[in-house]
């Protein structure tokens, strides 16, 4: 037997010991100070070496035939793949890269890609992209997030900074100390807590929720789930229709008023344009108050219990909390200003355990007490084209080039894009609505991808480049909302004939004449110490001494000490708003925004407003599709990360994505537990496993993002997808012309029992080869 060795390294996941004997990987070890480790790592063995690996650089068929101008772009997803040799891979992508820019221009290139990609703060696929392309004159970029965009475009009108929706959000032993009443939108998931972008050394999420129990904390989750939190925590479930939160946010505000509990002095002094708000909030503008009585039924939240949290609210301590799933809707800027306007009209934002958050159980660590340290980063530069997409407007700009659109006070012109370049992500992941994707992805004459692993991302590239997972390079974890810098050493060579994606542009810039400027001289050991004496050197400018590379590397993590106060969200502000005030054009909160009025937007006023979502159980459209579809983030895998490892196979129905219903939903189908069944609407249809459960609200339906896509019949749009993707059957809309971000969670669907032999899944098994 060979010797066993463990090699510390890091993922979103978690720290963890990766145990190898010889040059395969066998187990893994949680970091020992974790007291509750993500079980997710277990299947970290199986997938490094999993058959869905891509063994050598791959062109599909009719692209290496035909060329770029002559191959049939339909075919994506359908034609075998052609194995080829690095040499001739990096010749192919050089050529096609140089061509593009100098045919149509470097806007012609979209490399905005966009996923989470690995833990390691140097092989980080989006910046060395961005450094890449850069070096090579530009590219059309893309901007904000699909998890949170919404609330990325809103923050700085009313706040001034996206601070409070990156997590600056009030310390948990703060919220513990101090909350009487916590009153969370969209729950406070556990299985979310176990995820960081860049690593999570300690997961203290349900520590910090027994820490609330035991004090006596008063949660109540505002969610179609009542899973959505623990069980053990004992929190008040108070089931709400999706998309509704708005409405329900204006009654409890229009009761304060109402009542006389609305903070006066605190609006006066801290926020601007609460008159203005007012009118629309009382009825007196348009004849409609906004009370609990017209809440109610659009919410299906009885208006008495609307008015007893409202009261409640104000006569104690409260954090309101927002997820950032609330926002993932149509009209998604609403929930998070109307969160702020109903924090600032109780008068609590600044003081210990009052205010608001968004995202405390939206990943690991936010609200753990940190202090503000410096991270490793690498230097991406500058976009010389300046050209820019918001992120999730993918398909319409491939579908409908130089279109302008509305965006944040902008009018912005899509770019003809004739070559993509794709790393780190999976875009039939996290794009909505997959059929419109496909037609979309038809468009540009190149597709380049990077990837471990047969995605369908990569499925539907023209040219896929093998690439490393974090077990066969060396790196560095370190997370925003994490005390700690982990040493993430490489466990087993590299698989098959994959390279670090830091290589792979090296090699590329190499043949198109600035490898100088990319690499600087330095190879991945050379940038690691580079990259870690800059932290140093700026940690020892905050009073903090770190060890020397060679020290930390050794000893495999560093650990900044907490902070002496814990951190408390606008607590500056509220001690003095003059001195310490907001970057909003007024230095305070703006309930009412000029800037935004200013805009004209006939989808998001000057105020918080209630819009109706396109799709929701209050349209007409439920008559036809009568259940309300939310795609949650999975407990199994990290969106559609680790789909293909142990966990996540296991926890499917006859090989298909779990999709949650209520036994009343289920009985008048005629469907009964662990039923194949057909999901559909008006976009798409997909396969998925019935899970009959009370903990959804009836007329709701929870079915998991991230099921790799598995169409019945490769390339073919409109094809029964057989494994369980959600995005066949999302919504592709912007949420508004203020941010034109996501809006995965206002999307209608019907269900029937699948009768008959179901398609077997294909999705992990590699596309047919030449």
């Amino acid at each position: 037997m060979a010797d066993r060795r463990s090699v510390p390294t890091a993922s979103h996941w978690g720290l963890y010991d990766a145990v190898v004997e010889g040059e395969r990987l066998v187990d893994v070890r949680p970091f020992a100070r974790d007291r509750d480790p993500s079980p997710l790592i277990a299947g970290m063995p199986g997938l490094v070496h999993d058959e869905s690996r891509i063994a050598q650089p791959m062109v599909r068929a009719g692209w290496l035939e035909r060329g770029p101008l002559g191959h049939d772009r339909t075919r994506r997803g359908a034609e075998p793949f052609v194995p080829v040799s690095w040499d001739r891979a990096l010749a192919l992508v050089a050529d096609e890269l140089a061509r593009v820019k100098a045919a149509h221009g470097n806007t012609a290139i979209f490399a905005g890609n966009y996923g989470w990609a690995s833990a390691g703060r140097l092989h980080a696929a989006r910046d060395l992209t961005y450094r890449f392309f850069n070096g090579f004159g530009g590219y059309t970029g893309s901007v904000l997030s699909y998890s949170y965009g919404a609330g990325l475009a809103i923050a700085p009108h009313v706040l001034g900074s996206v601070a409070a929706v990156m997590g600056a959000s009030t310390a948990w032993p703060v919220v513990a100390e101090h909350t009487r009443l916590l009153v969370t939108f969209g729950g406070l998931p556990m299985k979310n807590a176990q995820i960081d972008h860049n690593g999570s050394a300690l997961h203290g999420f349900a520590d910090w929720l027994r820490a609330l129990r035991d004090k006596g904390v008063r949660v109540v989750s505002v969610s179609p789930c009542r899973d959505d939190t623990p069980g053990w925590l004992g929190a008040e479930w108070l089931p709400i229709r999706p998309n509704t939160d708005t409405a329900l946010m204006l009654a409890l505000a229009h009761t304060l008023v109402a009542t006389g509990r609305a903070d006066t002095e605190f609006l006066a002094r801290y926020t601007v344009g609460f008159e203005r708000f007012r009118p629309y909030l009382m009825g007196e503008r348009d004849g409609q108050p906004k009370d609990a009585d017209w809440a109610a039924p659009i919410c299906q939240i009885p208006a008495e219990t609307i008015r007893g949290l409202a009261r409640a609210m104000a006569q104690t301590r409260t954090m309101i909390n927002a997820s950032w799933s609330v926002q993932r809707c149509d009209h998604g800027e609403q929930p998070y200003w109307m969160t702020v306007a109903l924090a600032a009209m109780l008068g609590q934002i600044g003081l210990p355990g009052g205010g608001f958050s968004f995202g405390y159980g939206a990943t690991a660590n936010i609200g753990n007490p940190r202090p503000k340290m410096p991270r490793p980063t690498m230097p991406s530069g500058s976009n010389p084209t300046g050209r820019f997409i918001p992120v999730s407007r993918i398909a319409d700009m491939l579908l409908n080039p130089d279109a302008t659109i509305d965006f944040n006070g902008q009018r912005i012109t899509y770019p003809d894009i004739r070559l993509i370049y794709w790393a780190g992500g999976n875009v039939f992941h996290h794009h909505q609505d997959i059929n419109k994707l496909l037609a979309a992805w038809r468009r540009p004459e190149t597709i380049v991808v990077h990837e471990p692993f047969w995605t369908p991302v990569a499925r539907h590239a023209d040219i896929v480049l093998p690439a490393t997972t974090t077990l066969e390079r060396n790196d560095i974890a370190a997370s925003a909302h994490d005390r700690f810098l982990s040493a993430m050493k490489q466990a087993v060579p590299p698989q098959g004939e994959a390279r670090n994606d830091f290589d792979i542009y090296a090699a590329l810039a190499e043949r198109l004449g600035f490898r100088a400027a990319f690499d600087e001289g330095r190879d991945e050991a050379g940038w690691l110490r580079h990259l870690y004496d800059l932290t140093r050197q700026q940690a020892a400018r905050a009073g903090h001494e770190m060890p020397s590379f060679d020290a930390f590397w050794a000893a495999g993590h560093h650990e900044f000490p907490e902070p002496a106060e814990p951190f408390v969200a606008f607590d500056q502000f509220r001690a003095d708003p003059v001195a310490n005030a907001l970057p909003t054009p007024s230095g305070r909160i703006e309930v009412f925004s000029d800037r935004i009025a200013g805009f004209g937007y006939d989808d998001c006023a000057g105020h918080p407003t209630w819009y109706e979502p396109v799709e929701w159980l209050g349209a007409a459209k439920a008559e036809r599709y009568p259940l309300h579809l939310i795609t949650n983030q999975p407990r199994t895998r990290l969106h559609s990360q680790l789909d293909n490892a142990r966990a996540s196979k296991e926890s499917k129905i006859r090989g298909r994505e779990p999709i949650m219903m209520h036994p009343r939903d289920a009985a008048r189908r005629g469907i009964a537990d662990g039923d194949v069944v057909r999901v559909h609407n008006d976009r798409g249809a997909c396969l998925a496993g019935a899970l009959v459960s009370d903990s959804v609200l009836p007329g709701v339906v929870i079915l998991a993002t991230g099921a790799w896509y598995d169409p019945a019949e490769p390339g073919r749009i409109g094809t029964l997808d057989k494994h369980g993707s959600a995005n066949v059957l999302t919504r592709d809309k912007g949420s508004s012309k203020l941010s034109q971000m996501p809006i995965a969670q206002s999307a209608l669907v019907e269900i029937e029992r699948y009768d008959g032999p179901p398609p077997p899944v294909t999705a992990f098994t590699p596309p047919p080869m030449r």
